[in-house]
């Protein structure tokens, strides 16, 4: 009636039952794609920007190419991603966050530029010039773990200064909102933010040191195979990265 829990040794052998089960079924699908079955599985890990404003479109034209292929999506901070592929719940993973463990291979496949934007009211009345006047500004940011806020405590090392956020969320929409309301500024995706800046909810900060490009990277574990679902999920992206770069 209390519930149970895994023991030490319980925690050892489901995570090597996961790595067992995702063998399995690697398997099941190479040996598929070798008899020309179109069918199979993709789980994917994606990061909180990704997985709301880059990978629904990717989905759209993989499935109408890829029918008969389940695909799972996880949308999560960084470092959960990253922990969901050493445990073999997820395939591959799609991510802004810093890659740092020898175990995952990770290539960029696209590039994505953050900025600091608040309410018009907001920029008015604080002065915003440079990051040392950003520094005790309220203001807005993702939670620890996030691939956003390791970028933008970076940033603020660079000029040994650290912001003091007001807020810490995981959600980029809730972010938005509140920046919008004018409680504080928030440093985001522009693609996150492109229709707040069109209508004028949300304005742009003309703070150099916190307007750059991030890469985006996909990563997978090194020592996994991979199947053909994922290997064709994976042209897809890398196909639809070129021709973005390619019309900028």
């Amino acid at each position: 009636p209390r519930g149970v829990s895994l023991t030490a040794a319980g925690e050892v052998l489901l995570r090597h039952a996961r790595r067992l089960q995702a063998l399995q079924e690697d398997a099941r699908d190479e040996l598929a794609s070798l008899q020309g079955v179109r069918s199979g599985r993709l789980a994917i890990g994606a990061s909180t920007t990704i997985g709301s404003y880059l990978l629904p479109a990717l989905l759209e034209r993989f499935h109408r190419s890829n029918p008969g292929i389940r695909i799972s999506v996880v949308v999560a901070n960084t470092r959960h991603i990253q922990q969901q592929l050493m445990d073999y719940a997820l395939d591959i993973g799609l991510t802004e966050g810093f890659v740092e463990h020898d175990a995952f291979h990770a290539e960029v496949f696209a590039s994505d530029r953050l900025v600091p934007v608040a309410s018009a009211a907001f920029a008015r009345t604080h002065e915003i010039r440079d990051l040392t006047s950003l520094e005790t500004a309220p203001c807005i940011l993702r939670e620890s773990g996030s691939g956003t806020r390791a970028v933008v405590e970076r940033a603020f090392a660079r000029h040994e200064l650290c912001p003091r956020p007001l807020m810490s969320l995981g959600s980029t929409e809730a972010i938005k909102r509140i920046a919008a309301a004018g409680l504080g500024y928030a440093v985001v995706s522009k693609l996150a933010v492109a229709e707040e800046l069109s209508d004028g909810r949300l304005v742009q900060l003309e703070v150099p040191e916190l307007t750059f490009e991030r890469s985006l990277h996909l990563i997978r574990l090194k020592e996994r195979s991979i199947p053909s679902a994922v290997s064709a999920f994976m042209h897809l992206l890398k196909s639809e990265s070129a021709d973005e770069a390619h019309a900028f």
